[in-house]
């Protein structure tokens, strides 16, 4: 653990890493992701739930296979899938303090949107703690884990990435931050999805709760 005293960038997921998967926030996502294909498309529910999943293993979110297929205005789908219930999300006081010890810009790194990250953060009180948030716009809606977003936020940044630390909840998103020199925290978690490849070498560290 010695080389992280060396670690001057702190990049991290929003959904799943920055609260916990238990609250369950990302289910409504889901559904909402759902009701939206349904209502563009004008397909049932059931077909919807196919068609998001289908294109989210095919493309890595639903969004970028809806583009993709279909032409939509990306901003109205992440401002609907958004526009969730964040109530019940608590402020984590301990979350507080052990992001306020880390030395060195910390920057959210999210295939969602900078809207949501910021009811999120501000939900569990830690939306002055970070430099900036690296979206899925600033990305043009190209989605981890290709390749790109990662050297992109390198470059918006200015991030050297053999100081920099990453940490996400679906490991093969790490995959691409270890190729380029970053070192890589999966967020333990019981997803399959997400838990896939969570063996591999690229992972350097594995955690179950950052504010422990």
């Amino acid at each position: 653990m010695k080389e992280l005293t060396k670690i001057k960038y702190w990049l991290f997921d929003l959904d799943n890493t920055l609260y916990s998967g238990d609250t369950k926030v990302f289910d409504q996502v889901d559904k909402k992701m759902s009701k939206f294909i349904s209502e563009k498309l004008n397909i049932s529910i059931e077909e919807a739930k196919k068609i998001q999943k289908n294109y989210f293993h095919e493309y890595n979110t639903t969004l970028n296979g809806m583009i993709k297929n279909h032409k939509i205005d990306a901003n109205e789908f992440l401002e609907f899938v958004h526009d969730v219930d964040l109530s019940f999300l608590q402020k984590n006081d301990s979350l507080e303090k052990e992001i306020s010890r880390l030395n060195g810009k910390k920057i959210i790194f999210t295939n969602g949107s900078k809207a949501h990250a910021a009811n999120v953060t501000k939900k569990i009180g830690i939306e002055k703690l970070f430099d900036g948030v690296f979206d899925i716009v600033d990305s043009d809606f190209v989605p981890k884990p290709s390749k790109q977003p990662y050297e992109k936020i390198i470059e918006n940044f200015k991030i050297e990435p053999q100081y920099c630390i990453f940490f996400e909840d679906i490991a093969r998103n790490l995959k691409p931050a270890h190729e380029l020199g970053m070192k890589t925290v999966w967020i333990e978690n019981d997803e399959p999805w997400a838990a896939k490849y969570s063996d591999s070498e690229f992972i350097n560290y594995k955690t179950k709760n950052l504010a422990n």
